[in-house]
């Protein structure tokens, strides 16, 4: 009789509680944050000197951190472009840093992270930074603003269009500026300036802050920004209050959606510049704006801990935390990031930063959280954010067109920490195009020049092929090119190959 009790009670136990640990749901939530110019070096538990992060770090001890992670780009745009696409952003023209009005790049229709989502049964949100383009060339801000992030698989979107540091300085909701008088219209321009309005390069005494190179064009809440506006008075944001504003879009759209599987890429602004951190921040890193703002970033992540923890969907949340490419200090403005840096380095060990080919530049912290599935634990699979597309299409037993997303490819045993089996080959895009294969990393002759403008970044450019083994010299300063013709050979026909794989039909 007891037998058969027991019997009846195991037959009556809700599955998910008898096998929890060995099969989560299928459909986890998703949420990936994307920080805006974040180091290697910036985070606590990549080794950060001066700064701590400890809701980053919180991520890292109950997840999978990565230390061969990469962005495929040491710039934004086509960072973020290969990240949705599946597809390298070198392949397609236009697809560098892009200005406030530029037209969507991403075709409409085309497959992407989210619409494959989408097709899964999730639904999807964008909040924060776009950077992709909007519109089709000429964009009416004063209407309903498309094709845009709902065109290319997402259901709910707030954004700002490019970047903080350029125009035009407001929310875009769902297609349409948020707060707009129609009785003061926004007007753009990236060529020349509307009469009447005043520039950081014409009225200085106007300026909070003061640019170090560029950025010297329309003024708003007191900094100047890259392009020209006009109007919008009341839709203007303020930027000590723009990571609150995000943040707290992305806790309701988790919030809307708890009781369906859904997609979140929250893309955080910090510590991109211009850095005006809330003052509830500013000076307690002792590092200055630019390290003010990371702690701002690492807050949000705090934050976004915490509501999944209260709507108890933690355990089956797989949160994926990266950035879009390496650290910058000057990066436009006066904000002392290099008088303040102390001992800090952005980078950690690696030679480059933003801008750069060198491991600085696309080198990035990722890490992986799932606590129904993934094991606490250190990674070093060579692994990169344009897999994610694939990777997420098997978690969620999706199929989409390879002929649209031709590098994307199915890592998704190694991303959960269950196979260091990964890449043997990545493309890295600085100023010039750089392979790795393995531990090995490969930057052919390049005439440009050695510095970006402005920044100062070492690009790496140089008049002899570079080849480093990062196995043994992570911060590649020594040049074995010369001492290895062989191997230089095979590494140069490995990324003319690469170059030259088909790229998606039109």
């Amino acid at each position: 009789m007891k037998s058969a009790l027991v019997l009846t009670a195991l037959l009556l136990a809700p599955l998910p509680a008898l096998h929890a640990a060995d099969k989560p749901a299928a459909k986890p939530n998703i949420v990936l944050i994307l920080a805006d110019d974040l180091g290697y070096g910036d985070v606590g538990c990549y080794g950060s000197i001066g700064l701590k992060t400890p809701n980053m770090d919180r991520l890292a001890q109950a997840g999978l951190r990565f230390t061969d992670a990469h962005s495929t780009s040491a710039t934004c745009t086509p960072a973020r472009y290969s990240l949705l696409t599946g597809e390298y952003a070198w392949r397609q023209k236009g697809t560098g840093i892009l200005p406030g009005d530029a037209a969507l790049i991403i075709k409409s229709g085309r497959t992407t992270l989210p619409s494959v989502l989408q097709k899964a049964g999730y639904r999807t949100g964008v909040v924060g930074k776009w950077h992709l383009g909007l519109g089709n060339g000429d964009i009416n801000w004063n209407g309903e603003i498309k094709p845009g992030p709902q065109e290319v698989g997402f259901d709910d979107e707030f954004i700002m269009a490019a970047t903080g540091d350029r125009v035009p300085c407001v929310f875009v909701e769902n297609r349409h500026i948020v707060g707009l008088d129609p009785n003061d219209p926004i007007r753009v321009n990236y060529k020349t300036n509307f009469p009447g309005e005043p520039t950081g390069r014409a009225n200085p005494e106007l300026l909070k802050m003061r640019p170090s190179h560029g950025h010297n064009q329309s003024i708003v809440n007191g900094i100047p920004r890259i392009g020209y506006m006009t109007g919008g008075k009341a839709a203007l944001w303020k930027d000590e209050d723009l990571s609150d504003t995000f943040l707290g879009k992305a806790v309701a759209f988790i919030e809307r959606n708890r009781s369906q599987p859904f997609f979140l890429y929250y893309a955080t602004h910090e510590p991109h510049v211009p850095r005006v951190p809330n003052p509830r921040f500013v000076g307690k890193s002792g590092l200055g704006p630019r390290g003010d703002a990371i702690l701002q970033l690492d807050a949000s992540v705090g934050t976004i801990l915490e509501t999944l923890d209260r709507l108890k969907l933690t355990e089956n949340t797989l949160i994926i935390f990266s950035s879009d490419n390496g650290p910058v200090l000057d990066d436009g403005y006066q904000d002392q990031a290099r008088e303040l840096n102390g001992d800090h380095r952005p980078a950690g060990p690696l030679r480059g930063t933003k801008y750069t080919v060198f491991e600085g530049g696309t080198r990035v912290p990722f890490i992986v959280t799932w606590p129904a599935r993934v094991k606490p634990g250190v990674s070093d699979a060579l692994v990169s954010q344009v897999d994610l597309l694939a990777s997420l299409a098997s978690l969620t037993g999706q199929k989409f067109d390879a002929s649209t997303a031709p590098d994307t490819r199915n890592y998704l045993s190694a991303f959960l920490g269950e196979s260091t089996t990964a890449r043997q080959d990545l493309a890295e895009q600085g100023g010039p195009l750089a392979v790795r294969d393995g531990a090995w990393k490969f930057i052919p002759t390049n005439k440009g020049p050695r510095l970006s403008e402005g920044a100062e970044a070492e690009v790496g450019n140089a008049p002899k092929p570079q080849l480093f083994d990062l196995a043994n010299d992570l911060g590649e300063t020594k040049n074995l090119a010369d001492t290895q013709p062989e191997r230089v050979k095979k590494m140069a026909a490995q990324l003319e190959s690469t170059r030259n794989a088909a790229s998606p039909k039109d």
